[in-house]
């Protein structure tokens, strides 16, 4: 008789070849068919039952008391705003959860936990999509929801490795009947393992309120809403249908039932934005920024957490009824805007919702707030730097932030250097990077890009009858095939490896969190116009997502993208360089031109940036010409 793990493995196998042989020759995708056991994961479990879990309430009853009294301060009006408080209504995640539920059955309760926890905790996903969904589960990650959100760890979590934590204080009298039913989250958590009060109490950072106002029992004192250790949560998004065998690599799990290890070690690492700052310099001595660069008012200006950056700390009340009164006001209500880099997709959910907008509190003085604070966090987020050495032109992209550069969700985003030659009279004699605004199209010759590339394994490709190395089906992607994101401060390849976020088919050493990129100045450049530029949905993204939803959302995102502006690029940095004549030629800028230089050609030969001395995107034997007829 088979043991109950190897029955497991056993089913492995036997689900590839059902899969291989269903989608094998015919030409047609072939669904994984999952089930809703394949995504059961840790923490508090829905229960529709209003008699022992109080439902998620709307956050527009929160807008009364903590909204319309200031536009930066007042925690509805910028919260509403948010891609957090919008979540559930995105139309590119509408999209991408539709492919992901054709690609595997049932996946959909993965992505909705996140999105829209509410209606998750309520018993409205076990679809996996939005068919069950009501008006009000369209509602995001609300005020109700993160308010009731309690400690997962029985105990201090600087004990075991969470260096801030040293005085979260757990609730054992929810913690108790998790634990009793098994439920209860392992240190490594993510993926939305979330632990939720089922009474309506609610909890915060701040001890003196001086009275309840909710007609709930009671107000907890919660520091755990101030450490980032609650945004690892669901900023850190493991893939439970795949499981890391002893080869190191992710292979299809076992159907039917939970993950062999529950480990999120063990599971596709789609997104490990927590992780990349647990294992930063902001988690450990923090950083301090003498420009003070993420706002707000902080005491030290040591940013540490995740809301230090994320949720900066302003002058005023938490609740109308402070009503201005300065021996009330607070110099630390943090803003509720959760800041980040989607710059365009706030303004399609006002658009899409139309005439309910403001309704629901999407005005358009928030939207504009909303859009300009994500704008100033991207270029918050870096620094760079020009210098010329010879004939080439370094371009440093340093890394401020407490993650990657660019971090989070993987599919569409990038980041990306352009260079503009000038002569002395203004005309281009060089270009690279070159985006065309009017078809969403980014000219990639010759330039970096700042990207990450998850694809299909060979065996899953083969399970489910798509090609080798197809990109952009998230709920499939086994296999990180490039990641060149720039490290934050602190970052060592050990530690990022060991969490899944380790560069790949890119080299960055030990306390990198810089990269430098050389370009060829081409003859008869008198100056360098640089920008580092962010898109958060690239055009390719969007057709992939119009032509692959079958149920027309994809079509969709895609109108409301080139609707609202085909995602435009933001400008992180801009920067102007006069450069000196230099002998064209010299790659090493060494004052001569000899086999030295020859031999940098050579070894990029076919390829871009440094070599291609007529900067048209490819060194070749034109550049060699150049090189040869140059000789010193």
């Amino acid at each position: 008789m088979c043991t109950p793990r190897l029955v497991i493995y056993l089913s492995v196998f036997g689900v590839l070849a059902v899969l291989r042989t269903a989608g094998a020759g015919t030409g047609d995708q072939t669904q994984v068919p999952a089930t809703p056991m394949d995504m059961r994961l840790p923490g508090t479990q829905p229960n529709p039952d209003s008699m022992s879990f109080e439902p998620v309430q709307h956050s527009n009853n929160c807008s009364y008391c903590h909204g319309e009294y200031s536009l930066q301060v007042a925690p509805f009006d910028s919260w509403v705003v948010s891609m957090k408080g919008q979540a559930a209504r995105d139309p590119v995640w509408h999209a991408a959860l539709a492919i992901a539920n054709q690609d595997v059955a049932n996946v959909g309760e993965l992505c909705i936990r996140c999105h829209a926890p509410g209606a998750w905790l309520a018993g409205h996903a076990a679809t996996g999509d939005l068919s069950q969904f009501s008006p009000e589960d369209f509602d995001g990650v609300n005020c109700h929801f993160c308010h009731r959100l309690v400690n997962p760890t029985a105990g201090p979590l600087s004990a075991v490795g969470y260096p801030n934590n040293d005085d979260l204080t757990p609730d054992p009298e929810v913690l108790g009947p998790l634990a009793a039913a098994g439920d209860l989250p392992g240190l490594r958590q993510g993926s939305a393992t979330f632990v939720v009060d089922p009474r309506d109490v609610r909890r915060g950072p701040f001890s003196d309120v001086p009275m309840n106002f909710h007609g709930a029992p009671e107000l907890i004192t919660s520091p755990y809403h101030s450490d980032s250790s609650l945004c690892g949560t669901c900023h850190d998004v493991s893939n439970p249908v795949l499981i890391k065998g002893t080869d190191g690599e992710f292979h299809l799990d076992a159907l039917g039932v939970e993950h062999a290890t529950m480990d999120p070690d063990d599971m596709f690492p789609e997104q490990r934005t927590y992780s990349e700052w647990l294992n930063s310099s902001f988690a450990t001595t923090g950083v301090s920024f003498a420009d003070n660069r993420f706002g707000g008012n902080h005491p030290t200006g040591v940013m540490k957490s995740c809301q230090d950056c994320h949720m900066p700390d302003f002058e005023g009340g938490g609740c109308v009824f402070y009503d201005g009164d300065p021996t009330t006001e607070r110099p630390n209500i943090p803003q509720h805007s959760f800041s980040g880099s989607n710059t365009w997709v706030i303004r399609a959910v006002a658009s899409q919702m139309g005439d309910d907008a403001e309704y629901f509190g999407l005005t358009p003085a928030r939207v504009d707030a909303s859009v300009a604070r994500n704008i100033q966090m991207l270029k918050d987020a870096s620094d760079m730097s020009l210098a010329q050495a010879g004939s080439q032109l370094a371009v440093t992209v340093t890394n401020q932030s407490g993650h990657k550069l660019p971090t989070g969700y993987p599919e569409g985003r990038r980041a990306w250097i352009a260079v503009k030659f000038l002569s002395a009279s203004g005309s281009t004699v060089g270009e690279v990077g070159a985006y065309d605004h009017a078809t969403g199209s980014l000219d990639l010759a010759g330039t970096k890009v700042y990207e990450v590339r998850q694809v299909l394994s060979d065996e899953v490709a083969m399970a489910t009858n798509l090609p080798l190395g197809t990109a952009n089906h998230l709920a499939l992607a086994s296999v990180v095939s490039f990641d060149n994101r720039i490290p934050p401060r602190g970052f060592t390849n050990a530690a990022f490896a060991a969490v899944g976020a380790g560069p790949v088919d890119y080299a960055y050493a030990d306390g990198q969190y810089w990269d430098t990129t050389t370009f060829s100045i081409p003859v008869g450049a008198a100056s360098a116009v640089v920008s580092f530029n962010y898109q958060t949905s690239t055009r390719e993204y969007m057709e992939f997502l119009r032509d692959t939803a079958a149920d027309g959302s994809g079509l969709v995102a895609y109108n409301l993208w080139v609707q609202h502006g085909k995602s435009a690029p933001v400008v992180m940095d801009l920067a102007t360089l006069d450069l000196v004549p230099s002998q064209p030629g010299d790659l090493n800028a060494d004052g001569l031109v000899n086999g030295l230089d020859i031999t940098i050609l050579f070894a990029n030969w076919g390829g871009n940036g440094q070599g291609d001395i007529d900067g048209d995107g490819v060194v070749n034997a034109v550049d060699l010409t150049v090189v040869l007829s140059n000789w010193s």
